[in-house]
C-alpha cells in the first residue's frame, strides 16, 4: 500500500506531459474557431454583394432612356461577376435579380403606393417575396418616392449562399436586398420589347 502511495505521489507532481495533455483538449476548439471566422468573413462579404448587386444593377438602368433585352442581359452578366469570385460553382447558383418599373398612380394619387409599368427577372437560386410581379400590380413603398409623370426603378436580388467549406455553418441561407432609384434621363423607361 505504501508503494501505491509513493508512486501517486510522484505521478502528482510530474508536470512533463501537461502542456500536451492542455493542447489537446484545446486544439479542437481552436481548429473550429478558425474555421467559423473563415466562413462568418465569407458570408459577411457576400452579403455585402448581394447589396451591391442590387445597388449596380439599379444605376446602370438608371442611367439609360430606354432599355433593350441585350443591354438586359448584359447588366445581368455584369451583376453576377460581383458575386463570381467567392463561388467557384458559379455558373449552377447564379442570383436571381428582378428590375421592376413602378410608376405613379393616377387614379390613387399616392406618393408611397404605385403600379407596376414592367419588369423582367433572371432567375437564379435566391427566392424573392413575392416570387413574381405582375404589370398593373401595386407596389407600396415605406416612404414617399413617387410624383406625377415620374417612376421608380426597383431592383430586387437573392441569392442561395452555401459556405464553400461547410465545416461550421452548413445548410444554405437565402440573402436577399433591393434598392430603389429615379431613372436619371427619363421619368419612366420604357419596358424592353422581351426580357432575357
Amino acid at each position: 500500500m505504501l508503494r501505491f502511495r509513493r508512486l501517486f505521489r510522484i505521478f502528482g507532481r510530474e508536470e512533463k506531459g501537461l502542456a500536451a495533455v492542455e493542447f489537446a483538449f484545446v486544439v479542437p476548439v481552436l481548429i473550429t474557431m478558425l474555421f467559423g471566422m473563415g466562413e462568418l468573413s465569407m458570408a459577411i462579404f457576400a452579403r455585402s454583394d448581394i447589396t451591391q448587386v442590387a445597388s449596380t444593377v439599379a444605376d446602370l438602368i438608371a442611367q439609360e432612356s430606354t432599355i433593350a433585352s441585350t443591354d438586359l442581359s448584359n447588366v445581368y452578366n455584369a451583376a453576377n461577376t460581383i458575386l463570381y469570385p467567392y463561388y467557384p460553382n458559379f455558373s449552377s447558383s447564379k442570383p436571381t435579380i428582378r428590375v421592376t418599373s413602378v410608376i405613379y398612380d393616377t387614379v390613387s394619387h399616392s406618393t408611397t403606393v404605385g403600379k407596376v409599368a414592367w419588369t423582367c427577372s433572371q432567375s437564379g437560386s435566391g427566392s424573392l417575396s413575392p416570387s413574381s410581379r405582375a404589370v398593373n400590380s401595386t407596389v407600396t413603398f415605406s416612404q414617399p418616392l413617387l410624383s406625377s409623370g415620374s417612376s421608380v426603378l426597383m431592383v430586387e436580388v437573392a441569392y442561395s449562399y452555401a459556405s464553400p467549406t461547410t465545416q461550421v455553418i452548413s445548410g444554405s441561407y437565402n440573402m436577399t436586398d433591393s434598392f430603389y432609384t429615379k431613372p436619371r434621363r427619363v421619368g419612366q423607361i420604357p419596358a424592353p420589347a422581351s426580357c432575357p
